[in-house]
C-alpha cells in the first residue's frame, strides 16, 4: 500500500512538472512550435510512465527495451525542466529591472531558447552517449617512483553498464580501443553489468579479449551486487580478469615491484556483510619496497581510507561525471570527487566519467572515456 501511494505520488508530481513546463513555456512560442512542444511534452509524460509500468510487470530485458523511449524522453524532460526554472528566474529579474516591452521580447526569445536548447542538448547528449568513449590521457606524478616504473601505463574502463542498450558491439569497440593502447595493466573499476549472467554473458564475452602485459584487474561496483555478484565474479574470472575482493597482487615491471589492490564496492556490506570494503585489509602483507601502491575502488568515497592506508593512487568511477548537465553539478554532495585527477593528502585520486552510460542515453557535458594513465616521477 505504501509503495502504491508513493508511485501515485510520483505520477502526480511528474504530471505537475510537465504541466508547469507547458504553462510557462508553450504560450510564448509561435503556433507551430507551441503545437510541437505540446506533443513532445505529452509524449515525454506518456513514455516515462510506460517505462515505469514496463519495469514493474515485464521481465527485466523485455521491460528495458520497452522503456528505452521513456529513458530518452527523461533526458529531454530533465533539460526542459531545468531550463524552464532558469528562465523563470531570469524573467523575475527582468520584471524588476526592465520595462514591459522589453520583458515581452525577452519572454518570447527565452521561450524559444528553452525549446531549442532542450532539443539540442538531448540530441548532442544522445550522440555522445552512443559513440565509442574517447581516449583520455592522464599523467600521475608519484613520489620516489623507481626508474623502471617511469611511464608505466594503466588503461582504465568503468561503468560500462552492459544491459538492454549496451550490447556486444559496443563492448567490442571498447576492448579494441583499450588493446590498441598497449597498456602495461588494465583496470576495470566496476559497474560493468546491469542484468544476470544468463542474459548478458554473450555481451560481456569481448572482455575476455582484454590484453595487457600484466593482465586485467576487476573490482565490483554496486550494480554487480544488484545483478548477482557471486555469479558475475565467477564469470569475470572465467573470462581471464583478475578479481580483487579486498586483496592485492604484486606485479614486477622490469625488476620493480608494483602493488595493485582492489576493494569491494563501498556499499557491498549491505548485500554481503562478509564483503565490507576495506582498503587497509587489501594492502595487508604487501611489500614495503613497492615502487607504487595503486588501489582500484569503484566509489571515490573510498579515498579517505585509502589515504590513511598509504596508497599512492586510487582509480574510481561510479559518478559518470554526473552523466549530463546539470546533474554533474550535484555529484559533489554525494561523492568527494566528481571526475578527473584530484589530490587527498599524499593520495592521488582519478575518477573516470565512465565508459558507457546508465538510464537516459545522454552524455551532454560529461563525455564517456577510456582512460590511459601514466605513472611519472613527481
Amino acid at each position: 500500500m505504501r509503495l502504491s501511494q508513493r508511485f501515485l505520488l510520483f505520477i502526480g508530481l511528474l504530471g505537475l512538472l510537465h504541466a508547469y513546463i507547458g504553462w510557462r513555456v508553450l504560450p510564448d512560442l509561435g503556433a507551430v512550435a507551441r503545437a510541437g512542444g505540446g506533443v513532445l511534452l505529452f509524449a515525454s509524460y506518456a513514455l516515462i510512465l510506460l517505462a515505469l509500468a514496463a519495469r514493474s510487470v515485464l521481465p527485466r530485458l523485455q521491460a528495458a527495451r520497452l522503456a528505452a523511449p521513456g529513458l530518452f524522453m527523461a533526458g529531454f524532460f530533465s533539460s526542459m525542466l531545468v531550463l524552464t526554472l532558469l528562465r523563470d528566474l531570469l524573467l523575475l529579474v527582468a520584471i524588476l529591472a526592465l520595462s514591459a516591452p522589453h520583458v515581452y521580447i525577452l519572454k518570447t526569445a527565452s521561450a524559444n531558447a528553452v525549446a531549442a536548447l532542450s532539443v539540442f542538448a538531448t540530441a548532442v547528449g544522445f550522440l555522445s552517449a552512443r559513440r565509442r568513449a574517447r581516449i583520455v590521457n592522464v599523467d600521475v606524478p608519484i613520489q620516489n617512483l623507481p626508474l623502471a616504473l617511469h611511464g608505466f601505463s594503466i588503461a582504465q574502463i568503468s561503468d560500462v553498464h552492459v544491459g538492454s542498450a549496451i550490447r556486444k558491439e559496443y563492448v567490442d569497440a571498447i576492448v579494441d580501443a583499450v588493446n590498441g593502447l598497449h597498456p602495461d595493466l588494465i583496470a576495470v573499476t566496476g559497474d560493468v553489468v546491469d542484468g544476470s549472467v544468463g542474459d548478458l554473458a554473450p555481451h560481456t564475452a569481448p572482455l575476455g579479449r582484454l590484453t595487457a602485459r600484466h593482465g586485467a584487474f576487476f573490482v565490483t561496483g554496486n550494480h554487480e551486487y544488484y545483478s548477482g555478484e557471486s555469479a558475475w565474479t565467477a564469470e569475470f574470472k572465467r573470462l581471464g580478469l583478475r578479481v580483487l575482493l579486498n586483496e592485492h597482487a604484486v606485479v614486477t615491471h622490469d625488476g620493480a615491484p608494483l602493488v595493485v589492490a582492489g576493494v569491494t564496492d563501498f556499499s557491498a556490506h549491505h548485500f554481503n556483510p562478509a564483503q565490507r570494503s576495506d582498503p587497509a585489509a587489501a594492502l595487508a602483507g604487501a611489500p614495503t619496497s613497492a615502487g607504487a601502491k595503486i588501489l582500484l575502488a569503484h566509489q571515490p568515497r573510498s579515498a579517505s581510507a585509502a589515504a590513511t592506508a598509504g596508497y599512492d593512487l586510487q582509480l574510481s568511477g561510479h559518478t559518470h561525471g554526473g552523466q549530463f548537465w546539470p546533474w554533474n553539478l550535484f555529484v559533489r554532495f554525494q561523492q568527494p570527487f566528481t571526475a578527473g585527477l584530484h589530490r587527498l593528502n599524499r593520495l592521488w585520486v582519478y575518477v573516470s566519467r565512465g565508459t558507457g552510460y546508465w538510464g537516459p542515453p545522454n552524455r551532454f557535458g560529461a563525455p564517456s572515456e577510456i582512460t590511459r594513465l601514466r605513472l611519472v616521477p613527481a
